[in-house]
């Protein structure tokens, strides 16, 4: 054994237990054939004080909702956070350790968390993790402040982040680390792996900041492990972290990758099998069996395991320590009570605006009014906006700003940050009880789909508040104007994009967020004023809970209604056109259905007997009307059918001068219609 791989001296079951680790993960590794070995065996030690001196969790009650959040942001590091789930004693058995990386598994290449017991986030992508655990900082601060009171500290826990060389290169790292500091995160302590190796090679290839000073210079109390190994100086330095309450903390600690591997500290270390005789060379590194496969000492286990009852015992206390604060604070009490079942108000949807006789306005000016109809009732909304407040219409006005020291305030200031936005409201929604939402502009959808995909992936309720939704931006032009993004959205699974037409869609797109718990929304809304259209007259927005829905039926000349022989069918501010346009094909003799569709993931999940009420098939002439491209709407118009899109980037000039130059009026519309027909 070289130099480098001896072990600082620790106790015998320290050492059993960190090598358990390491060789759980490297055997997991060796098996499945796949996998990044270096990680877990280079943060073993660090992992090991971490969860064993620090971590106050519940393994047989994952949720509880006191508990300390550990987050590996390094997820290809997987099988470290999987072994420490094993040995601690989560319903993760030896067996799916086994099973690393197979079909159906628990333990997946990356940590996932809707399939794992005890994962509290799914990582992978660089970054995420660390961005999310700042979210969960925000809500953690917020929850605190609305609930603990003198002697009261009912919510009150660390979340702990393991994150790597390449974490802290991506850009939403940087973006929500100057986020944090901002904010004076004190809950938030992080542990950085420094093994200066990426698979490319060296860091220093591509990254030689002072990564010290960048941390500093963002707010944070940074402190440095020169050896990964040294239990009592990690120890230290967590002890240290805990301490400073004003700062989020960040933890430098110098490992070697693949530690104890022949090939430690080189990118070949970092993923892939080692290879049998690598295996067998790196538990003799260890003083290990050789020829034993995911082998657990039995001391070791009972060490370990001694987390169940120390986190029993944890969660008992806390639940009485809840138990007198409801009596002296009932408010308070029955409303953290709701607050962690998730549930939201009883008749929440009272409070829902009606919007009679309303004046006509942008769609996102309906979304802020509903937002602020349902705020005071709502109490879990939490929110702002990419820097584009009154643009997005996202303030709730019966709060103030969140800000370090005044974290009660629901209105949060993310800065020109649309990616750590994006993952910081992924770690809001995963820390629990809150229902977060933030703003941009739709073409900024770009900057943070990393964040859009992993919510949709991770089964949570977020609310993505994008406005400006097409041409109709108008003066700032192509750059700002979203063309391609309304079919780039509908592209990912499990995201349901609403584009609604008018306040009663806006009010009914809201509600059906709401409701939707499991999965992320998002909302396209308009920068110009909407039709207001005729509820009494034309069908109920209600519709819009079903995806699409026959808005106003075919007439003859005479005012009748009639079977259609054309369908209109639109999303947002262009089924006013889609009407408009109706108005004159009745009277030209082409009896016409207007289709309003502001959701496709909606519509697609109707029964086929719906969708063909509809849709039904024998109307072949079909047109449909949308402000950005023409991608995917074959489906819904056919082969017989046609597009009024955008296909091409957009231009800067007044959005009623855009609009017409691409085609976007009554007169187009019927001349297009009337080549179908």
């Amino acid at each position: 054994m070289t130099t480098a791989t001896k072990l600082v001296k620790t106790t015998d079951i320290d050492t059993l237990s960190i090598n358990t680790i390491r060789t759980l993960s490297l055997d997991a590794v060796q098996k499945a054939n796949s996998g990044h070995p270096g990680l877990p065996l280079g943060m073993a030690p660090a992992a090991y004080v971490l969860w064993t001196r620090f971590m106050r969790h519940n393994p047989k009650n994952p949720k509880w909702f006191n508990r300390d959040r550990f987050l590996l942001s390094a997820g290809h590091g997987s099988m470290l956070i999987y072994s420490l789930l094993h040995l601690t004693g989560y319903d993760l058995s030896l067996d799916e350790l086994e099973r690393f990386r197979q079909l159906h598994s628990k333990t997946p290449g990356h940590p996932e968390n809707i399939l794992t017991p005890g994962v509290e986030i799914t990582t992978g992508p660089l970054g995420q993790g660390f961005a999310n655990g700042v979210g969960m900082g925000i809500a953690q601060a917020h929850l605190a402040a609305m609930f603990n009171r003198p002697d009261h500290k009912v919510i009150d826990h660390f979340i702990y982040c393991i994150c790597s060389d390449g974490d802290l290169m991506e850009g939403v790292s940087y973006e929500s680390a100057s986020l944090a500091g901002h904010l004076k995160l004190g809950n938030l302590i992080y542990l950085y792996d420094d093994n200066q190796i990426t698979i490319d090679g060296p860091t220093s290839l591509a990254f030689s900041e002072d990564v010290t000073k960048r941390f500093e210079a963002c707010g944070w109390d940074v402190s440095e492990v020169e050896d990964g190994n040294d239990l009592n100086a990690i120890e230290d330095a967590i002890r240290n972290a805990q301490a400073v309450t004003d700062k989020p903390s960040i933890i430098r600690i110098k490992t070697i990758i693949g530690f104890g591997m022949p090939k430690q500290g080189t990118s070949k270390a970092h993923s892939d099998a080692p290879g049998e005789e690598a295996v067998k060379e790196t538990k003799r590194n260890l003083d290990w069996p050789e020829n034993k496969s995911f082998y657990i000492p039995k001391e070791v286990l009972t060490h370990f395991r001694t987390a169940v009852k120390r986190g029993a015992q944890l969660e008992k206390d806390w639940e009485a320590s809840v138990k007198d604060y409801a009596k002296k604070f009932p408010g308070l009490g029955k409303t953290l009570k709701d607050t962690r079942a998730n549930r939201l108000p009883e008749g929440w949807e009272k409070a829902l605006p009606k919007f009679d006789d309303v004046e006509a306005k942008a769609t996102r000016a309906y979304s802020g009014d509903v937002i602020n109809a349902i705020a005071d009732t709502v109490t879990q909304l939490i929110g702002g906006s990419g820097d584009l407040t009154p643009s997005n219409n996202t303030y709730i006005k019966s709060s103030a700003d969140l800000q370090a020291g005044r974290y009660a305030n629901r209105n949060i200031h993310f800065g020109i940050r649309e990616h750590a936005m994006g993952s910081a409201m992924n770690g809001m929604a995963l820390y629990g009880s809150l229902i977060p939402f933030g703003g941009t502009f739709q073409t900024f959808s770009d900057y943070m789909r990393p964040a859009i995909r992993l919510a949709a992936l991770s089964n949570i309720q977020v609310l993505f508040v994008f406005t400006h939704d097409s041409i109709g931006l108008g003066e700032d032009g192509p750059t700002h104007q979203s063309v391609e993004h309304l079919a780039a959205l509908r592209a990912i699974p499990n995201l349901a994009l609403i584009r609604p037409c008018d306040a009663h869609e806006v009010r009914e797109a809201w509600r059906a967020a709401l409701l939707r718990n499991n999965a992320p929304t998002a909302f396209a809304l308009s920068r110009q004023k909407v039709a207001l259209i005729d509820r009494k007259k034309f069908a109920s927005a209600n519709g819009l809970h079903k995806g699409g829905y026959v808005l106003a039926e075919g007439e003859n000349k005479s005012g009748r209604a009639v079977a259609p022989k054309l369908i209109l069918i639109a999303t947002g501010s262009e089924v006013g056109l889609a009407m408009q346009s109706r108005e004159k094909l009745n009277k030209a003799g082409i009896p016409t259905r207007v289709v309003s569709m502001p959701c496709w993931e909606f519509f697609d999940e109707q029964t086929a007997k719906y969708k063909e009420s509809v849709l039904p098939a024998k109307v072949k002439a079909r047109l449909a009307i949308e402000a950005g491209v023409s991608l995917g709407w074959a489906k819904y118009v056919g082969d017989a059918g046609d597009t009024l899109c955008v296909d091409k980037f957009g231009a800067s000039a007044p959005a009623e001068d855009v609009f017409r130059d691409y085609g976007f009026t009554v007169g187009n519309v019927v001349k297009k219609a009337k080549r179908l027909v």
